[in-house]
């Protein structure tokens, strides 16, 4: 994009009370550029109330020149809503941003993602099962998108890297203005394996409103949404809510009926969202995203062929969809560790398990 054009979208984006939707609705009929060159009296016929035609002809010029500056940072990119890099299923939801503002590489917000949320204050078992489902999404070549925050969200993005997956995390501040600090240093490995991702301009500071708007964006990038605990009142909630709003599939991890973090994720199975134990639960319903993704010219994992028989089915059968160690398998299967250890690096060459902090999971290929 040019720098005009992106002055434009720029000046349009920080337009009070106007956002994406409007904005697509006015395309068609005038580009940004001619918006920002017409007069008080044309945009007031098109229906910019006065505060906004202000904003639009007095613009705040020094902030759009910082924002221009950012942009031309290493891999740091903004992309606006009549791109071709602007993501095809966000473009569909009803509010969707006027512009992305991306660090990493913004061809991941291409590929097809699942988004993994829940408590900031997860238990350990809430969190241990964010990190080993977020590892199988990934092993099984779909983006992990969550929010950076604290328990799910940031064991979710760790589980990903993990196996060399890509992840995504949306932020409910500027890329400049990171929070919560604490993840300064995953939000680096982020980068490198995936993207940051925020519509809010690069200096805004994380705001309490900031972040039921950045759920909506978590939501409308996923093909669908797996809740890990979650109280009856709470942002994962609200994601779940975006989700079904938008069409999106919604998933939920059971909990114990006495544990106050777990009567969001029993409300939303009660409500029909779908009861999961392992991330099979989760192929199994979005199996048809394959044929979809195919249509794209995605590169997804090729099924194993049935009459592909798998050496070593003992030790196989031993290691499922979460970290296994070693040691277990090797008493399950009643054979020497070293035995298993050469059984389980054929099975990983073959592409059918994948080492992970605590063990080994079987992927999808498994």
């Amino acid at each position: 994009m040019n720098h005009d054009d992106l002055v434009a979208w720029l000046t349009l984006a920080a337009v009070p009370n106007l956002g994406g939707h409007k904005i697509y609705q006015l395309l068609p009929h005038a580009s940004p550029r001619q918006l920002c060159r017409m007069s008080a009296e044309e945009l007031n016929a098109i229906g910019f109330k006065p505060r906004q035609i202000e904003a639009l002809l007095r613009p705040n010029e020094r902030r759009i020149e910082r924002c221009l500056q950012w942009a031309e940072g290493e891999l740091q990119t903004i992309i606006t809503l009549d791109s071709p890099d602007y993501p095809p299923l966000l473009k569909e939801i009803a509010s969707a941003p006027p512009l992305l503002f991306v660090r990493g590489d913004p061809q991941w917000l291409h590929r097809p993602q699942m988004a993994v949320v829940g408590s900031r204050s997860a238990s350990i078992d809430g969190r241990e099962s964010a990190y080993a489902f977020a590892a199988s999404l990934a092993v099984a070549d779909y983006v992990v998108t969550s929010g950076l925050a604290l328990g799910v969200d940031g064991q979710a993005h760790a589980g990903a890297l993990s196996t060399g997956g890509a992840t995504v995390a949306v932020l409910g501040s500027g890329l400049d203005k990171l929070y919560p600090a604490r993840h300064r240093e995953l939000a680096g490995h982020i980068i490198e394996q995936g993207a940051l991702v925020s519509e809010f301009w690069p200096d805004e500071v994380p705001r309490p409103q900031n972040f039921p708007r950045r759920n909506r964006v978590i939501s409308g990038l996923s093909v669908g949404v797996l809740v890990i605990e979650a109280a009856e009142k709470s942002g994962s909630l609200i994601t779940a809510r975006y989700a079904l709003e938008q069409g999106r599939e919604v998933f939920a991890l059971p909990g114990s009926i006495h544990v106050p973090g777990s009567r969001g994720c029993n409300a939303l199975i009660k409500s029909g969202a779908k009861l999961v134990e392992s991330p099979v639960d989760i192929f199994e319903e979005i199996g048809s995203l394959t044929e979809c993704v195919k249509s794209k010219q995605l590169d997804l994992p090729r099924p194993q062929p049935e009459n592909e028989e798998l050496p070593f089915s003992s030790v196989l059968a031993n290691v499922g969809n979460e970290a296994t160690p070693v040691d277990v398998v090797a008493e399950r299967c009643k054979q020497p560790v070293h035995e298993v250890m050469t059984q389980l690096l054929e099975l990983e060459l073959r592409g059918v398990v994948s080492t992970v902090p605590g063990g080994y999971i079987r992927t999808r290929r498994g």
